[in-house]
């Protein structure tokens, strides 16, 4: 739906199903409930996650009329994607698996110029189209320089085909489609600082020489077809966890030229720690049901100097809390938006506040999704019907808006 000038939906991630099959009825089961519970008489759009096999599937023209014909029926759109994980997402040990294969595969690349050729049939003329992925790849895979280089040189010769790609389909179709780039805790980018330097020091020297090449421009040809084609997706709980401020993310980027494709709207886990060392076992005891087989939650935590710490996962931030002499600690795990306070935890809300206050002023991109696909590990007080959860999200995210 259209509000306040940006198209807002929800990520379909968080509906379990890798067959196209499954994510199809999980769509049929939810999307016109939410739209009847949010009064939406419009058109109402659609954050579509689709695994490899299932873009395999929805390629084929048949299934993608059949799929368009609903969309008509039930008066919705899709206007962004969400290409990040590529195989099952629910149900199963995902953990770094999300970065499998990474952007030095031919695997990921092929996922995603199929996913685009998929968004590029379903985009309504006159929109912007984006899909989310991978940061490139995960940092703690690779312990030489040598290896990471590798990966990053293959990695910006594959965004530059993606690249190329995507400015045939526009000269074909007059429709924009991008693909955004997503840093996390723990990938190649993770946080603004790594996604300047990838652009100024990779991406558009290693993969421009590949346009240049290829596509037989000059070198400033090519760097303006990747900045309009690649672009970042700047989730909100992933820069929350890192401690960078939205405002500060975004001058940066635009003094560079990068372009923000889709803001995810999402919260973190907030941790004060005690200085008590029995409230600090207390604390123990309460982040130990959170430390979960499914998802990787990265957890960073900040000095009282402002230095960070990382660690890969829950577990070994929950091991050195007694003896710690951080203050703080922000945990990668997406809480519902419209808490505050996560039972005796606190959430970074306010940093999805300050955004939505940002882009009134500073309209860096048209193209917001929530994003909460953790309700299957929440507090069971939390669990309500998943239409009215996902609901809940969303008004919360249009009142906060409209304020």
């Amino acid at each position: 739906m259209l509000i306040q000038g940006h198209h807002l939906s929800y990520c379909t991630n968080i509906h379990p199903g890798e067959t196209w099959e499954d994510i199809f009825q999980s769509l049929k089961d939810y999307i016109p409930k939410v739209k009847d519970k949010l009064g939406v008489k419009g058109p109402f759009g659609i954050g579509l996650r689709l695994s490899n096999q299932a873009s395999e599937t929805l390629i084929s023209p048949d299934k993608l009329k059949e799929f368009k014909d609903w969309l008509a029926v039930q008066n919705c759109y899709v206007f962004t994607m969400n290409g990040f994980p590529y195989g099952d997402f629910h149900h199963a040990i995902v953990k770094d698996k999300v970065h499998v294969p990474d952007w030095s595969t031919t695997a990921r690349k092929d996922y995603t110029i199929r996913l685009f050729h998929i968004l590029e049939a379903l985009t309504p003329t006159g929109h912007e189209g984006s899909i989310s992925t991978s940061p490139i790849s995960y940092r703690h895979w690779f312990e030489l320089e040598s290896e990471r280089d590798k990966v990053l040189q293959t990695a910006c010769e594959h965004l530059a085909e993606v690249t190329a790609e995507l400015h045939q389909i526009e000269q074909k179709t007059q429709k924009t489609l991008h693909l955004d780039i997503e840093p996390e805790p723990d990938g190649f980018l993770e946080n603004t600082e790594e996604v300047l330097w990838f652009f100024r020091d990779w991406l558009l020297p290693k993969g421009g020489a590949w346009l240049v090449e290829k596509l037989g421009i000059s070198s400033g040809a090519a760097a303006q077809l990747l900045k309009h084609h690649i672009r970042i997706c700047y989730d909100v709980c992933h820069f929350a966890i890192v401690y960078e401020k939205a405002q500060d993310t975004f001058r940066k980027f635009q003094e560079e030229g990068i372009k923000i494709g889709k803001i995810q709207i999402s919260a973190a886990l907030k941790v004060d720690i005690p200085k008590d060392k029995n409230e600090r076992q207390i604390l123990q005891s309460n982040l130990q049901p959170l430390a979960e087989s499914t998802y990787l939650h990265q957890v960073i935590g900040r000095y009282d100097s402002g230095n960070l710490q990382s660690y890969p996962d829950l577990p070994e931030a929950i091991a050195i809390l007694e003896e710690t002499e951080m203050e703080e600690m922000r945990i990668h795990f997406h809480v519902p938006v419209f808490l505050a306070h996560y039972g005796n935890f606190s959430s970074t809300q306010a940093d999805i506040i300050s955004v939505l206050q940002e882009i009134k002023k500073n309209p860096v991109c048209s193209h917001l999704e929530v994003e909460t696909y953790t309700w299957d590990v929440l507090d069971k007080d939390l669990r309500q019907e998943l239409s009215t959860s996902i609901s809940r999200e969303m008004d919360w995210v249009i009142k906060t808006l409209e304020k």
